[in-house]
């Protein structure tokens, strides 16, 4: 089979790392990639991955069998129906299917419809009328998010009436807001493989959405673990009151699709599972958590989403742990700085050349060789360990993590900590 990834992100190198280890790719592209996927696939630095002619055309050049499509924006501008209007098979969302993410309040709508356990809300189309709601409950702690796809992870969780007020003058611009009410309890990430009649789980993760573990901004995501093991009881919680009332709304809705569908879930103290956000895409950081511990040929369920008979496989996975870290720019995420030279990264790190190293899967960065690397963005690296438990990964993470720098980079030192136990065991609720 020959695959073209659209992407050029952590998450898109570590879906093209996993890809190219199947045994049923003959040949393997990425559009545009960068100067790690260039060692295992060909890069097709010229193609705009959001353009739906030029990716078609590319298709047509390098006769491609199959399109996966995990970021945002190629979504986001239609190249899924486009390409399967054409007769080149994706795996991706549809834009029928995309206002589950890009639309929350249709989304928490959704949830109604179909008994799904969501935290009370509110949508926004004014300052004024936000303002005057937050007068009325002062003192309450919210999440404000924006009701679109984008800034679609970027969200505030505080009590502070004047913050929330700041960060939404922005986002009102773009379109209304919603505010909800906080949901203490520990966040998992549930990523499912989906197709028209079913769902394969993959390992549940937790991810670190700010800049630090108090009083942090909000960001796309500075880390992840996985898998965390939250008991039986939860996990069939989880199956029972999120994704299987999920995959039947969509079936019923006539938004079913092959893809992936990510859910943001906050379990209480109770053990109910709430779901504050779908996302019809591989969320960053998690996908670099997840990945390194599958071992499922990526060929074999693509063919079998093609033939809607995902459920019917096995998750097949490694013993391991994963903890993934982002490196990060200076200032991000309000304003980061770019442009900064990446000081020589030993090759053997930056290609991920000895399963005793941790993977790294390179972001926001620009350059081909590994000694002239600069920032283009944000987040830049992500360094994932791995390990026999999740204290074991967090060390094989923070034993390497310095070995890439540039001025002004920065992470989280914390990621996975709050799992750790004196007994070396994973936390569990």
């Amino acid at each position: 089979m020959r695959v073209l990834i659209l992407g050029s992100g952590a998450k898109d190198h570590a879906i093209a790392w996993w890809l190219s280890k199947s045994d049923l790719i003959t040949d393997l592209y990425i559009a545009p990639g960068n100067v790690a996927t260039s060692k295992f696939a060909t890069n097709l630095p010229h193609i705009n991955p959001a353009d739906s002619v030029q990716v078609y055309r590319a298709c047509v050049s390098f006769k491609i069998d199959h399109v996966f499509i995990g970021t945002e924006a190629p979504l986001l501008t239609g190249v899924v129906d486009y390409l399967n209007e054409r007769g080149i098979d994706t795996f991706g969302t549809p834009t029928r299917a995309l206002k589950l993410e890009s639309d929350r309040a249709f989304a928490r709508a959704f949830t109604d419809r179909h008994n799904i356990i969501t935290p009370r809300r509110n949508l926004f189309e004014s300052y004024e009328q936000l303002e005057a709601f937050l007068k009325r409950n002062e003192g309450e702690r919210f999440v404000l998010k924006s009701n679109t796809v984008a800034p679609s992870r970027v969200m505030l969780d505080s009590r502070d009436s004047s913050a929330l007020l700041n960060f939404a003058h922005e986002l009102l611009k773009k379109g209304p807001v919603l505010l909800e009410e906080h949901i203490k309890g520990l966040s998992i990430t549930c990523t499912l493989l989906v197709d028209n009649n079913g769902y394969l789980m993959l390992p549940l993760t937790s991810d670190y959405m700010s800049t630090s573990d108090h009083d942090g901004l909000p960001t796309g995501g500075m880390g992840s673990i996985c898998p965390i093991q939250p008991g039986e009881e939860i996990k069939q919680n989880i199956k029972s009151y999120v994704v299987e009332p999920t995959i039947y709304g969509l079936k019923v809705e006539g938004l079913s699709y092959k893809g992936v569908l990510t859910i943001s879930i906050v379990v209480t103290d109770e053990k109910l599972p709430y779901v504050v956000d779908y996302h019809m895409r591989f969320n960053d950081p998690a996908s670099q958590a997840i990945v390194p511990l599958l071992r499922n040929d990526a060929v074999k369920l693509l063919k079998a989403m093609k033939e809607d008979k995902i459920s019917q496989q096995t998750l097949e996975l490694t013993n391991e742990s994963t903890v993934a870290v982002v490196i990060a720019s200076e200032g991000y995420p309000m304003n980061p700085v770019t442009n900064k030279k990446v000081e020589p990264v030993n090759p053997l790190l930056l290609h991920n050349a000895f399963d005793t190293l941790p993977l790294v899967f390179t972001g926001a960065v620009i350059g081909d060789e590994a000694d002239e690397l600069k920032t283009s963005g944000g987040r830049n690296f992500t360094l994932v360990g791995r390990g026999v438990n999740i204290k074991a990964a967090n060390e094989n993470v923070y034993r390497y993590i310095d070995k890439i720098k540039f001025q002004g980079s920065w992470y989280r030192n914390d990621i996975g900590t709050k799992f750790f136990v004196e007994t070396d065991e994973e936390f569990t609720i």
